[in-house]
């Protein structure tokens, strides 16, 4: 299944095809976002500091924590999975069990930044990168520990202390290391948005970050531009803390969910989004209960 999800994975991910890839912080989101249509998800670094730890993206998971996030999502959906590895978790020798522990896991591609660890979130300030050096011989170790068909999303994060020529440069080496995808990662204008596929043959992605760094532009002026693939890595995230805050505010000032409705999906909408009625049905040929 695995190999068939990272040929879909790649077939989707050409030049100027805008796939939207929402974020998941866990394998429920993972499942809303295959429900509503999309193609393919990527398993937030972020999202699931915030979910899972309840603490901000500095580089403060584990990697056998995300490994067995990105597992639970595997077997919860069919899209493929892209799965955030942030720096790898260390050097090269970690980066290369990294790699490894993600494609068992059943990612169909793992995204790399050229942060120093532990590495923070893309759209804060004091960010630090690796040299270029280190960071093109940590990709060409992810190429060599792949065992499968794993995509190698490389990212650069130097826009934001070198600029983007810099960056764009880094990309270009990190793509001969044999990255298959490429991301520069906060560029700050429209017009950095548009020259990051103009400068660089390559197949890559973006992200729209709301209330990030980077212009929200739509899905088919990104495209126009050449980006195969737009992350919208927090929306599902921001927008559920949202509504937790708004039932929970409304149950500690009224007592109740009278009123709160509107705020709630239905107990039987909520059984459809995690399949209750599969489950029972493996219940009853198994045990016949």
């Amino acid at each position: 299944m695995s190999s068939a999800r990272r040929a879909s994975l790649r077939t989707l991910l050409r030049p100027g095809a805008g796939v939207l890839i929402p974020g998941a912080a866990n394998a429920l989101a993972a499942r809303i976002a295959e429900a509503a249509g999309f193609e393919a998800v990527i398993l937030t670094g972020a999202g699931l500091a915030n979910t899972f730890l309840g603490v901000p993206d500095l580089g403060l998971t584990s990697v056998t924590e995300v490994a067995d996030n990105v597992a639970a999502m595997h077997e919860a959906v069919s899209i493929p999975i892209i799965a955030d590895g942030d720096t790898g978790f260390g050097n090269a020798l970690n980066l290369r069990r990294t790699v490894r522990v993600f494609e068992r896991a059943g990612a169909d591609a793992i995204q790399l930044e050229d942060q120093v660890f532990p590495k923070r979130c893309g759209h804060f300030e004091g960010k630090q990168v690796v040299s270029r050096a280190e960071m093109v011989q940590k990709v060409k170790a992810a190429v060599d520990a792949r065992r499968g068909e794993l995509l190698i999303l490389a990212r650069t994060d130097a826009r934001a202390m070198e600029g983007l020529d810099a960056a764009l440069e880094r990309a270009a080496a990190y793509l001969e290391a044999g990255a298959d995808l490429i991301f520069v990662e906060a560029p700050q204008s429209t017009e950095e948005l548009a020259a990051i596929p103009r400068g660089l043959k390559a197949v890559h992605l973006c992200n729209m970050v709301y209330g990030g760094r980077t212009p929200l532009l739509p899905r088919e002026q990104l495209a126009s531009m050449g980006y195969a693939g737009i992350f919208y890595a927090n929306a599902a995230l921001q927008a559920s803390m949202l509504a937790m805050q708004k039932v929970l505010g409304h149950l500690k000032a009224h007592g109740s969910l009278e009123g709160a409705g509107e705020l709630l999906v239905s107990f039987d909408d909520r059984q459809k989004i995690v399949d209750y009625d599969a489950h029972k049905d493996l219940e009853r040929r198994y045990t016949g209960a």
